[in-house]
């Protein structure tokens, strides 16, 4: 029972109950915005009364198109309410603390422009000889 306690008791366990309720609001709200204003404006487009009877053909493509429309309203109200306000809060913070921000960390892609430059320099230097090798005429 202890352990059960332990966890139940844990921060991020608590952070992720309200993160989904908060969430489930969040979505009601949105999806009640899509079906009041951006749906009739699409069912519009396709000639139907209202979104979720919108058809191309045969296929009932409304009800996915409201869909798809509810995820990038949430994406885009998460990240800039949530996401991008937390990130520039969190580095005025670092900077207040004088802690300098990280350095992005090296890629792939620049580890291989690396390897790539030292092998071009390994290239330039077989291809040259020495100036004080034997039978090599002097330099002028």
């Amino acid at each position: 029972m202890q352990g059960f306690k332990n966890f139940l008791m844990r921060g991020n366990v608590i952070e992720l109950a309200v993160a989904v309720v908060v969430g489930a609001a969040f979505t009601a709200i949105v999806g009640a915005f899509t079906e009041a204003i951006i749906s009739p404006l699409i069912a519009m487009a396709f000639d139907a009364e209202e979104l979720s009877r919108a058809k191309v053909g045969p296929f009932p493509i409304g009800v996915l198109i409201a869909a798809i429309i509810n995820f990038f309203i949430v994406a885009a109200i998460v990240y800039f309410v949530l996401v991008l306000p937390m990130a520039k809060l969190r580095e005025h913070h670092e900077r207040r603390r004088g802690v300098e921000p990280e350095a992005p960390a090296e890629t792939d892609l620049d580890i291989l422009r690396d390897i790539r430059e030292l092998l071009q320099a390994q290239q330039q230097a077989h291809a040259a000889p020495p100036a004080d090798a034997p039978g090599t005429p002097p330099r002028a």
